[in-house]
């Protein structure tokens, strides 16, 4: 219980704003309560005035009993209607926050688990924990309620009470066992469905490759292999949860049996009245009710846990780790930024060995070299999207793990070769980056971006949904897009991870000229693999296993360096 509580009180920092109306359930619940107390004694005198014929007392009996009942279904309408919003409420708070969360993982962590098991906690395991207040209230409102049933046959008949409280045990027990080895099972069972969720995300994202490969077949029998070993662990799960039940039905069936003899021993030999008689057997099998409530309020707890522990995995950083910033915040970035000895691997491969290169605000530079060369790395780091490297990093000469998320992450716009477009309207896409951005610095970006006229050819214009991943947008009118909204931001640091390499000629040379007019305004760093698009650069850095062999502009390198050269000289030879 001690997790519980704990649980309990995490979850119960997401009910501000809702407290007033969980007190009001609670109270509203007492009522139901008592109600559901009364309602057994009273069935019982309808009962017994009927048997003795006491009719004019068997009507008044019953016209009370339907004015309490009355009362009880109105306040449970309230209740119900209390239940929906509380829920509601707490359960977009949560989500909301887990979402939060989920955002703050890094980079490595998101990369070696899959997506499933963040999906599911953020879209299941919060349902489940956000309905605690109101389904605990509703099992604690069953158990005692039920317990009135229990009350009763301990006034009627002290042999047939002694009888149920042994029927109710090994219920109750054979109930608690079944329940705790079905939770542990369903641990195991929420991990394989998170790696299955995560998969079918991923066919659905990668349709379109899936196709072009002809990897259907192979792919679906993927799936279906997962499929077939979730359902499974399923059917082993539902198959020993059977077993329990059918000793509890058995055990049910029999000791009804039991309590109809004892039943008929008491009037026989023991003096009961049949009108008591048949007040024990209408509500015989009530504390059947009891048992379903305690082992319900059990199970809750027991899956409220579970899925609770499933979310503070994600909060805490003991196996999901999180970004780290520092405290030093800068009010104006200008744009300066220097690698020092600066070393990186992605598992055991090294990317960077030593390197060390400095920019200047209102500088473009760009990087060239082969794949693999630690170009699109050191926009990585720069964004401080990794946290493990050695060495030193700075902006305007402070060491990047000492500022603030807001500095490092909104004075910085990255557009990369594969940008993910995001499946609501161009004009949302675009105010993800600035909320308040005008109609006319809407239109002025995507004119920039050579993107205006395509989107004036659009029914809904502006307004138009392009899909998840932007799927109805060519892979051009992506990158397009994506520059569109780098221009929006309009950061001092932009970085171009090979941005145009989509694009055809003439739409390369339009925004070439638009980032062209940015320069001297801004640092812009730059990653192409058309050597073409960088003459005009400030400086080139040439890359090559993870360090700098050269450095200078386009003319000086074509005669300096043989290796930038060759690069030159094999993108001459591909396009031609």
């Amino acid at each position: 219980m001690k997790e519980f509580f704990r649980n309990l009180k995490f979850v119960w920092k997401y009910a501000k704003g809702e407290r007033i109306k969980i007190f009001l359930f609670f109270i509203l619940s007492i009522v139901g309560i008592g109600a559901s107390i009364i309602g057994p004694f009273i069935s019982a005198k309808l009962i017994i005035n009927l048997t003795d014929n006491q009719l004019v007392q068997f009507i008044t009996v019953g016209g009370i009993c339907v004015i309490i009942y009355l009362i009880s279904d109105s306040f449970e309408y309230v209740r119900t209607r209390l239940y929906q919003k509380i829920i509601k409420k707490i359960h977009l708070n949560i989500q909301s926050n887990l979402g939060a969360e989920i955002l703050k993982l890094n980079n490595k962590t998101l990369e070696e688990n899959g997506s499933g098991i963040f999906i599911q906690r953020l879209v299941g395991d919060t349902r489940q924990i956000s309905t605690i207040f109101t389904d605990s209230i509703k099992y604690l409102n069953d158990i005692i309620s039920n317990v009135g049933i229990l009350v009763t046959f301990f006034v009627l008949s002290k042999i047939i009470f002694l009888f149920v409280i042994f029927s109710f045990s090994i219920r109750l027990v054979l109930e608690i066992i079944r329940i705790n080895r079905y939770n542990k099972n369903e641990k195991e069972y929420r991990k394989t469905n998170d790696s299955i969720t995560g998969f079918t995300g991923e066919i659905v994202r990668g349709a379109e490759d899936i196709k072009m490969l002809n990897g259907e077949k192979s792919f679906l029998k993927e799936l279906k292999d997962r499929f077939e070993k979730l359902n499974d662990e399923k059917l082993k799960m539902e198959k020993q949860n059977m077993n329990f039940l059918a000793i509890r039905w058995i055990w049910a069936e029999v000791s009804w049996f039991i309590l109809l003899c004892l039943i008929a021993w008491s009037v026989a030999y023991n003096g009961m009245a049949i009108a008591i008689g048949v007040v024990i057997y209408n509500f015989g099998n009530r504390y059947n009710r009891l048992v379903e409530a305690i082992t319900g309020f059990h199970e809750l707890i027991k899956r409220f846990n579970l899925s609770a522990t499933r979310i503070f995995e994600i909060y805490t950083d003991d196996k999901y780790e999180k970004e780290s910033f520092g405290d030093v915040h800068l009010d104006k970035v200008k744009g300066n930024f220097e690698f020092k000895n600066v070393s990186f691997k992605y598992d055991k491969n090294n990317v960077l060995n030593n390197l060390s290169f400095k920019v200047n605000a209102n500088e473009t530079v760009a990087f060239v070299g082969k794949s693999g060369a630690g170009k699109t790395t050191i926009f990585s780091l720069l964004c401080k999207m990794y946290d493990n490297y050695k060495g030193n990093i700075t902006i305007d000469g402070v060491n990047i793990k000492e500022l603030d998320k807001d500095t490092i992450r909104s004075n910085i716009t990255i557009v990369s070769q594969n940008p993910y477009i995001f499946n609501m309207s161009i004009k949302d896409n675009l105010k993800l980056v600035k909320g308040n951005l005008t109609t006319k610095e809407m239109k002025e970006a995507c004119k920039m971006a050579c993107l205006d006229d395509f989107i004036e050819s659009l029914p809904k214009k502006y307004n138009t949904i392009v899909g998840e991943g932007g799927i109805t947008l060519s892979g051009g009118q992506r990158q397009r897009l994506a520059i569109a909204r780098a221009f929006v931001q309009k950061t001092e640091i932009i970085l171009l991870d090979e941005a145009t390499s989509a694009l055809d000629n003439e739409t390369q040379a339009k925004i070439q000229e638009a980032i062209d007019n940015l320069q001297k305004k801004h640092t812009i760093l730059i990653i192409a693999h058309r050597l073409s698009t960088i003459k005009n650069a400030d400086r080139i850095l040439v890359l090559n296993d993870g360090k700098i062999v050269a450095e200078g502009k386009h003319k000086d390198l074509l005669k300096n360096c043989k290796y930038y050269k060759e690069l030159y000289d094999t993108e001459i030879t591909k396009s031609s």
